[in-house]
């Protein structure tokens, strides 16, 4: 098969044309309550052989680019995960990316090989796919609805790390290795992996981390590009060594978008921009993966089934156990139960099995479709109602500063360019409050279209952007006290560094 310049063409105008209305089409999801992903799978569909004709039937080519947009997910949400804010949530994370994975499977292949009728192969196949969330979803719900940080940490660290052991167990099942090992064999495989893959993303985080302080590289838009090409590098590297590529990127971008490095907004910017085109990419490729014509009662019905299993008794009965670890209040366990969104990350997985060519991965496919496409229609939309009616919602969630990095080598510092949101308490802050570290200063105030040259007595406004000159060993403390008057206010050094506001 050959590609010439007229097919290019032909590629470049579809591509941009279809990528263009999956961007606008972001604003009216968002108006309607609907998730995107649902309008990109059904675009999908429409460009697929029910619609406009395009047959795209390759399991093996889907398996792969549904993976490579995985990577790029996963790394933006390490790029853009606050290392502070999930660290003392991370033995539940982990806990639910591990003991809750294992429950849920064991759930639904139980309950689906009694209860629907289905083989034990394709009944194991179904719990494992559908037990990982996913992590594009869970990292978009979070921008939009406010939440105490101990449930923000839970969600984002069980979402980043839960795909490695799914993946492990997926391709055990659908290779037929799984019945040549027992289940502790099993579990020591996944264990190994998962270990290994964090072990490689965090000597590549930290090492890559190292290199980008010292490169002085000559234009701002390469450390982007350096920086996600290291998360991309932790995930190859991983997978060559036969370890979960999809631990070791997470963990990588983690360390990295934790790390004191330049330009950190433009890079988490941009690492979200590529995030979204990987995630139209993937759902409007699912979407043409489809046969609508497949589609029968029997699967409605079936997928139906497997998510009320799913829903009301799998991850419920996860939560509950791996709540152990971290003890947490029913009403924030019974969120976490009802935000364990799992978006298009089942139906990548379930290319794994077609890929191999498994008896009934076809029917598998067709069923986490439907199941993905109803549950996400009754849970995202639902989100910020349920927050609020178990009252886990904080009202008044102030955000944080936009903080951007630019160095200065000349003289060891750093120029920090702050944004004060319209909820920030920096708002009637003097200047002279912020108390910042020794050394550091606000060199000038943007307001509208004026720049001022702050006094002691300048007192800060909501839109107000900061030029702040601090030296390069005291940055984080700057960065740092910045937020902590930005939640607090005025009176942040007495209340503490992050003051929960109380429920209700």
């Amino acid at each position: 098969m050959t590609f010439d310049v007229e097919q290019l063409d032909t590629f470049l105008l579809l591509g941009s044309a279809v990528t263009l209305l999956a961007i606008l089409a972001v604003r009216v999801s968002s108006r309607a309550g609907l998730p995107s992903l649902l309008i990109y799978l059904f675009m999908g569909v429409l460009l697929g052989e029910a619609g406009f004709g395009i047959d795209f039937e390759d399991a093996n080519m889907a398996h792969a680019l549904g993976f490579a947009a995985l990577v790029l997910i996963l790394a933006e949400g390490g790029l853009t995960t606050h290392w502070d804010e999930i660290r003392p949530q991370m033995r539940m994370g982990a806990a639910l990316a591990s003991v809750g994975v294992t429950v849920s499977v064991a759930v639904m292949a139980v309950g689906s090989h009694y209860l629907l009728g289905l083989t034990w192969e394709t009944a194991v196949l179904l719990g494992a796919v559908c037990s990982a969330t996913d992590a594009a979803a869970v990292f978009s719900v979070l921008r939009v609805v406010p939440l105490p940080r101990r449930i923000t940490g839970v969600l984002e660290a069980e979402s980043g790390l839960n795909d490695a052991p799914t993946v492990v167990l997926v391709t055990l099942v659908s290779s037929g290795a799984w019945l040549d090992h027992g289940p502790l064999a099993i579990a020591g495989i996944i264990l190994f992996e998962l270990v290994a893959g964090v072990l490689i993303g965090l000597a590549i985080g930290f090492g890559g981390a190292w290199v980008m302080r010292r490169a002085a590289l000559p234009s701002s838009g390469l450390y982007p590009l350096a920086i996600l090409s290291l998360a991309v590098v932790a995930y190859a590297a991983g997978s060559a060594a036969h370890a979960s590529g999809f631990a070791a990127v997470y963990v990588a971008a983690l360390v990295l978008g934790n790390a004191e490095l330049p330009h950190r907004q433009a890079t988490k910017s941009f690492s979200e921009g590529v995030a979204w085109l990987a995630q139209i990419g993937l759902f409007v490729m699912l979407g043409l993966l489809l046969s609508p014509g497949r589609i029968s009662l029997d699967i409605v019905g079936t997928a139906i089934a497997a998510g009320l299993l799913l829903t009301l008794v799998a991850r419920p009965l996860s939560v509950l156990v791996s709540a152990v670890v971290l003890p947490m209040p029913p009403r924030e366990l019974a969120f976490v139960s009802w935000a364990g969104l799992r978006g298009a990350v089942p139906i990548v997985f379930t290319t794994i099995p077609l890929s191999e060519g498994v008896a009934g991965a076809a029917k598998l496919f067709d069923i986490v479709f439907v199941m993905v496409v109803i549950y996400t229609v009754l849970t995202g939309p639902t989100l910020p109602s349920v927050a609020r009616l178990l009252r886990v919602a904080r009202r008044s969630e102030p955000r944080d500063l936009d903080v951007e990095a630019a160095p200065l080598d000349r003289v060891a510092a750093d120029l920090l360019q702050v944004t004060i949101s319209p909820v920030s308490r920096m708002h009637g802050v003097e200047v002279g409050e912020l108390r910042l570290p020794a050394g550091a200063s606000v060199a000038l105030v943007i307001r509208n279209t004026e720049t001022l040259v702050p006094e002691r007595r300048t007192v800060l406004r909501r839109g107000d952007e900061l030029l702040v000159v601090t030296p390069r060993r005291v940055r984080l403390k700057t960065e740092e006290r910045l937020r902590q008057v930005s939640r607090g206010g005025r009176l942040a050094q007495w209340l503490g560094t992050d003051p929960e506001p109380t429920d209700g």
